[in-house]
């Protein structure tokens, strides 16, 4: 079975609306890349938001980070406006769960989320969305609307075959608990965020 490919699909009823769940392989069959979208992608231009897993934002509401509260707005959007939600299974900006606990521990004792990856020996950012365009392409989308703030995102999809038509931004109002992040997303990644 190669890499990325389709593994199943069903209905997905949820809070946020109605949606078919797709599975595609990641390469950890227990952790398959996942797509939420509307029955039947009619659109020319596709509203899309690639999402990386974080079990702590996405599962449990924590509130150092925003990933919970940007997770719920993409899919409220795309319930209203249709599009496509892919959730990349990469998380804490893919070093893991236990590693990503660890960093928290680091940003305790002062470290920014930056420099608590560096502490730990990880890069800054070690996510890839070659799987997110990967999947675009299983579905045959071409233009997409890319719901981000990030520029990294902006940036993979240059020479990909993907033509991003225009960025939706997600806007989450900072709480004290992740202000400092925020901010930091801001100042040393270069997040496209209105603080």
């Amino acid at each position: 079975m190669s890499l990325f490919s389709h593994l199943v699909s069903s209905r997905l009823p949820t809070e946020h609306g109605q949606f078919v769940m797709d599975a595609f392989e990641s390469g950890r069959e227990e952790q398959p890349h996942l797509a939420l979208r509307n029955e039947g992608i009619s659109k020319a231009v596709v509203n899309v938001r690639v999402h990386s897993e974080c079990i702590t934002g996405d599962v449990f509401g924590s509130t150092r980070c925003d990933c919970g509260e940007q997770l719920s707005t993409s899919l409220n959007y795309i319930e209203e406006n249709g599009g496509v939600l892919i959730y990349l299974r990469q998380e804490g900006r893919g070093i893991g769960l236990v590693n990503k606990l660890k960093a928290y521990n680091l940003q305790d004792e002062g470290f920014d989320t930056i420099v608590a990856n560096h502490q730990l020996g990880f890069a800054t950012d070690l996510r890839s969305y070659e799987a997110a365009i990967a999947i675009l392409k299983h579905f045959g989308i071409a233009r997409i609307n890319l719901m981000t703030n990030n520029p990294e995102k902006l940036d993979a999809f240059e020479n990909s075959g993907i033509h991003v038509e225009s960025r939706i931004p997600i806007v989450i109002s900072p709480v004290a608990d992740n202000e400092r992040y925020l901010q930091t997303k801001k100042d040393g990644m270069g997040h496209m965020l209105g603080l």
